[in-house]
């Protein structure tokens, strides 16, 4: 099977937008219209409906932060590898923010960028599918990055920026445009089919692996020791036995 080598046209077009509801929202829309080619970026200074992972919502100060959606091509991947292709998108968050912010990063699974025990960033993929067959036509990579956001709701009182752990002021539109590269570098692995050495990085940066950690299954709080997270997106575990949880059955308890 052959692959389109779209990884080298991540982040052109560049689409800077002033104000919009959720930069997903608009990328999808973009897509089901045909009016997106892969790689396109969209870059939002600010959202006021700003999409998090399973319903939660996005906030953040206008001007700020990274707010930018993807479009992704699968390149001939089936669906079923989706989470390699978040993986992949992690992972080139992960480099973008050590970079910047030193080796107390990692990936909280499955997919939020953490600077010690605070939470730096968020992605949220949403797949694009074709009728009747159902083929992945594209994905649509939303990310949030905490760069020069100082202050954070009450809500969000674990969250983190670069501005707040290097005491510098950046240049947002130009730290997205770098992080355009690192998913370059990140996609183009992907489109290689280079799944083992994927994971592997993954699990190397994975949060709180081998420590002790409590997590909350329906009302029951329990302690485990995080050991990975496998192919297929289980995070697994080990205490009286081994484990594995999808994404959704368990819920961090700090």
């Amino acid at each position: 099977m052959s692959y389109p080598a779209t990884f080298d046209t991540i982040g052109q077009p560049f689409i800077l937008l002033t104000t919009v509801d959720s930069t997903n929202n608009y990328a999808m829309a973009q897509a089901h219209a045909g009016l997106s080619t892969p790689g396109t970026a969209y870059f939002a200074l600010e959202q006021t409906a700003g999409k998090g992972q399973r319903g939660k919502s996005w906030t953040s100060t206008p001007g700020a932060n990274i707010l930018m959606s993807l479009n992704l091509h699968p390149g001939g991947h089936l669906i079923s590898n989706s989470f390699m292709l978040s993986v992949s998108v992690s992972l080139a968050c992960y480099d973008f923010y050590k970079n910047l912010a030193g080796d107390e990063t990692s990936i909280k699974w499955p997919n939020d960028i953490y600077w010690r025990d605070r939470k730096a960033g968020g992605i949220l993929i949403e797949n694009l599918l074709g009728a009747p067959d159902k083929t992945w036509k594209c994905a649509i990579a939303g990310i949030g990055i905490n760069v020069n956001q100082t202050r954070f709701e009450e809500v969000n009182h674990r969250a983190v920026s670069i501005r707040q752990i290097t005491g510098k002021e950046a240049d947002v539109i130009e730290l997205a445009k770098m992080l355009c590269e690192n998913l370059r570098v990140r996609m183009e692995a992907f489109y290689q089919n280079n799944f083992e050495e994927i994971i592997a990085d993954y699990n190397s940066v994975l949060f709180r692996k081998g420590q002790l950690v409590k997590l909350r299954n329906n009302n029951v709080v329990f302690e485990t020791t995080i050991t990975g997270v496998d192919r297929a997106g289980r995070l697994l575990v080990k205490d009286s036995l081994d484990r594995s949880f999808e994404f959704g059955e368990i819920a961090w308890v700090f």
